[in-house]
């Protein structure tokens, strides 16, 4: 029984790794489009730091406990791909965001994390050192899935959900699921309880995304909607035909046009005169 549970262990650990994989790459549509805008507006850097934070911290504890090999795998990967989100940010950021970014990583990653280590190493050890570090772990990781609501509320005060990308949402509930049970099977409650709360969270954002989605399609087809009081409608009636007009009149027309635009803008005497001369000869057109 226990090598069955074992190998279920093994294929949720598994399945959770493939999946956060994707999770971690989801943001790359979010980082494209500040690539393209060439700034920051409109996206912040707390999820990643707090992301990167995270990752390190289970780095740490799994080096801690025993059968925790993919949990090293994926949050070293984790690191590695949020470690290049931040510096993203931190080169198409304006200076406040910037500043601000900068002050979070040293309060986190270096000073969090190195204080952590400095305390659970000097005061605890063995199985009571892997247990601090595991609740530390939890809280952190409600942290990681708390982090996102910044971005819901954002989505819910415009109305828009061109901040919240729906794959990172769709990935977040999937992996939760994973490693609930991951943790489930392998009797770690510090893997298992955050994940409770990262499936509602993920369940939730992808409601507002498709609420607020549907909102944003409506308004693009009332946009596209032609305004016929705008329009101009010409009926051609067959008794009253518009005069012909010869060459000379049309090159005359295109003149008057441009000798308009320069009066208007550069209040010319000499093309005032030959406005004139235009006009006159305009004046030959049968009515």
């Amino acid at each position: 029984m226990a090598g069955f549970s074992d190998h279920w262990t093994f294929a949720f650990g598994v399945l959770g790794n493939i999946i956060s994989f994707f999770v971690f790459l989801s943001p790359l549509p979010t980082f494209y489009n500040i690539y393209k805008k060439k700034s920051t507006e409109g996206y912040q850097s707390i999820p990643y730091v707090v992301a990167l934070f995270s990752a390190m911290l289970w780095i740490y504890y799994a080096f801690l406990k025993t059968n925790t090999t993919l949990l090293v795998t994926i949050n070293t990967f984790g690191c590695f791909i949020e470690t290049l989100y931040v510096g993203f940010y931190l080169f198409y950021a304006p200076k406040k965001a910037r500043v601000q970014t900068i002050k979070l990583l040293l309060l986190l990653v270096v000073g969090g994390f190195g204080a952590i280590i400095l305390i659970t190493q000097f005061l605890f050890k063995g199985a009571i050192r892997a247990q601090i570090v595991g609740w530390i772990c939890l809280v952190f990781s409600l942290c990681v899935f708390v982090a996102p609501l910044c971005i819901v509320r954002q989505v819910i005060k415009t109305k828009s959900v061109e901040y919240m990308p729906f794959l990172l949402s769709v990935f977040l509930t999937l992996s939760a699921v994973m490693w609930f049970f991951y943790g489930l099977l392998l009797k770690d409650f510090n893997i298992a309880i955050p994940n409770v709360l990262g499936f509602i969270f993920g369940i939730l954002q992808m409601i507002l995304y498709v609420m607020y989605n549907k909102k944003e399609e409506v308004v693009i087809k009332e946009q596209n909607l032609p305004e016929l009081k705008d329009h101009v409608i010409i009926i051609e009636d067959d008794k009253k035909k518009l005069p012909e007009l010869s060459e000379e009149q049309i090159i005359n027309i295109i003149k008057l046009g441009s000798l308009v635009y320069s009066e208007k803008n550069c209040g010319n005497l000499t093309d005032v005169a030959k406005y004139d001369k235009v006009v006159s000869k305009l004046q030959t057109v049968e009515a």
